[in-house]
């Protein structure tokens, strides 16, 4: 008897030290390759290492992240989930609901995530009362870069209406430079849609439309001023924008052959990576309108086995939420911190009027999740929107009829 409990406590001893010497390891899938996308995910990289972690990066190209998740849903198909995943809003839900996620309570709880993060940046962030991602982030959408030479030049100040902005690219055509930097793909045409959505519908009619799916509202003749000023932006990008890339539309703008680009605040990253400065070689101001659309870049953790994976994705954790990593990432990536004790006093002008009008919108109910990001709506009712929207984009077809397929669309995907 004496031999069984000694047996018992000495293997339970071992499995504890092995446990407690589990080396952290991290097989991390994201689609942050860019140059400065690709320099603010080594931030953390180098940290996870610093700490005795071992990483294996797995980066998919493709900035809306598609070909990431269709390689995510092989791995998991095939009983071989990465360890952690750059998942975000509903996704993480989704995912959750087909039971592939692990619990990560216990660090959020031990590092006080529910004392520093936003009420509605948290809750993206939990699945069923449970932690199971960490938010990296707070990017913003609803955002216009300019080149400031090329406005200069032309005598064109920063568009605070979409008239002023179609007067401004009217003139650039009969300049010879190209208005709107722009990549002809799915994500990038919803983006610059949901910006103009915005715009046009306000804070109240964008969530109606694009949050609750009203359907007065997606058939209203708001919607349909929304498509003909669609139908504008399509006539203001060059020739050769199919297929091409955000980034090379950001490189655009900064090497002046075009003058705008409607982007999320990640370009402001590539522009930093460049050497441009804000307020000097390029310009940034929110889309005509009011209200702010946001983004939260985040990790969700997959189940995983092994103390040693386990003991990965417990550090990773830690470390995205952690203040410095909040800091010296998002002074890399362009965008702000989730965390709000994170001090701004290093981030440039773009950031701090991303703050300032995030911390507003939040207190008068304009702080809105962006549709074309993956934060308002699951898989199935973004992608039927965006479907429509590209299909008028590169087509000929009325707003009055784009309207009517958007309305058919929706319905079709509940």
């Amino acid at each position: 008897m004496k031999r069984t409990a000694f047996a018992a406590v000495s293997a339970f001893a071992f499995m504890a030290s092995n446990l407690a010497q589990a080396e952290p390891q991290a097989e991390v899938l994201h689609w942050w390759t860019s140059g400065g996308e690709a320099k603010a995910v080594a931030v953390l990289q180098e940290e996870f290492a610093s700490k005795g972690g071992t990483w294996t990066d797995m980066p998919v190209a493709g900035g809306g992240g598609d070909a990431a998740m269709t390689a995510l849903r092989a791995r998991v198909l095939s009983g071989n989930a990465p360890t952690a995943v750059q998942l975000k809003g509903p996704a993480i839900q989704e995912w959750y609901e087909e039971g592939v996620l692990a619990d990560i309570s216990s660090v959020a709880d031990a590092n006080g995530w529910a004392d520093v993060l936003p009420e509605s940046i948290a809750n993206h962030m939990k699945c069923e009362g449970t932690w199971c991602a960490a938010p990296v982030n707070v990017h913003r959408i609803d955002w216009i870069w300019a080149n400031a030479d090329v406005l200069d030049a032309n005598g064109i100040a920063m568009p605070t209406t979409w008239d002023e902005f179609n007067a401004a690219a009217d003139k650039l055509l009969v300049a010879g430079v190209i208005p709107l930097a722009h990549g002809g793909q799915a994500w990038q045409d919803a983006t610059v849609f949901e910006a103009v959505a915005l715009g046009i519908l306000g804070p109240d009619g964008f969530k109606k439309a694009f949050v609750d799916l009203d359907t007065d509202t997606l058939t209203s003749d708001g919607m349909i001023a929304v498509f003909d000023q669609m139908r504008k932006m399509r006539g203001y990008v060059d020739e050769n924008f199919s297929g091409r890339d955000w980034n090379l539309a950001t490189a655009m703008v900064m090497n002046g052959e075009a003058a705008f680009q409607i982007m999320g605040d990640w370009a402001k990253g590539e522009f930093l990576a460049a050497g441009k400065v804000p307020g000097e070689d390029f310009l940034c101001q929110s889309t005509p309108g009011d209200g702010f659309l946001y983004n939260v870049d985040s990790f969700a953790m997959f189940k995983v086995d092994g103390d040693d994976k386990k003991a990965g994705q417990d550090l990773l954790a830690e470390l995205i939420v952690g203040k410095n990593f909040q800091k010296v990432f998002n002074l890399n990536k362009g965008s702000i911190p989730a965390r709000v004790d994170v001090a701004l006093d290093e981030f440039d002008s773009c950031a701090l009027t991303s703050s300032a009008d995030m911390n507003a919108s939040a207190a008068n109910g304009s702080l809105l999740p962006s549709y074309a990001h993956g934060m308002a709506l699951r898989g199935a009712q973004a992608g039927a929107i965006t479907d429509v929207v590209t299909a008028h984009f590169n087509s000929d077809m009325s707003s009055a009829d784009a309207v009517q397929m958007l309305a058919d669309a929706v319905a079709n995907s509940m």
